[in-house]
């Protein structure tokens, strides 16, 4: 239990690190694809098409052995960071995209009609209300995220899925051990599940529903 424990201090870190800063570089992603000019889209699209065709095993991979070859050493616990937050993130910034295209186009001429200059417009404006809009897609990405945390351990980092796997080939008793650890994710999502329904709580606007039940 003790070494269970541990797995799931590791697991919580990545999670810790790489949740937020990929919300971040989703809404980066997106916003850039949409405001950037032809070298930044350019940039921004690539990136996206990169990491959402890449599965994230693969991702995990490329970063710890294929830098490797150039002289970069990154540790496994950053190589899962880094990986999670370039695949999550990704993904997010297609919600993000999505939901930005979606404001009315009034919304923009209004803004710049009583002076605002686009910095402006985009930051107080329209990411707001796209946020709001992507937030459930975001969310859902976040708990994939969760799921797919059990990766790292094909980089050596001792998360709880990692330990679980070892204990379970030193005592083999897969029943007990593996529905442990899917309770324990399950405890995991369900936390988070509450959490993401606060944060909806007030996102709302009155009338309006940004999720669905």
């Amino acid at each position: 239990m003790h070494t269970l424990a541990k797995g799931i201090l590791v697991t919580l870190e990545i999670l810790a690190i790489s949740m937020p800063i990929s919300v971040l570089l989703g809404i980066a992603l997106g916003t850039a694809r949409v405001y950037g000019n032809v070298i930044i889209r350019g940039i921004a699209s690539a990136i996206v098409i990169a990491f959402r065709g890449f599965p994230v095993l693969v991702t995990l991979l490329l970063i710890f052995f294929g830098l490797s070859d150039f002289g970069i050493y990154v540790p496994p616990f950053w190589t899962a960071v880094i990986g999670f937050i370039l695949c999550s993130g990704s993904y997010q910034s297609e919600y993000v995209r999505g939901a930005i295209r979606s404001i009315d186009i009034g919304q923009s001429l209004a803004a710049r009609s009583i002076g605002m200059t686009k910095f402006q417009e985009v930051l107080y404006i329209i990411l707001p209300q796209a946020v709001r809009r992507a937030f459930l897609g975001i969310t859902n990405e976040l708990i994939y995220l969760v799921q797919y945390s059990s990766l790292a351990f094909v980089v050596g980092v001792p998360e709880m899925f990692a330990v679980t796997k070892t204990f379970n080939s030193l005592y083999f008793r897969p029943v007990e051990t593996f529905t442990t650890l899917a309770v324990v994710y399950l405890v995991m999502i369900s936390v988070l599940v509450v959490f993401f329904r606060g944060i909806e709580r007030r996102l709302a606007i009155p009338g309006i529903e940004i999720t669905t039940k």
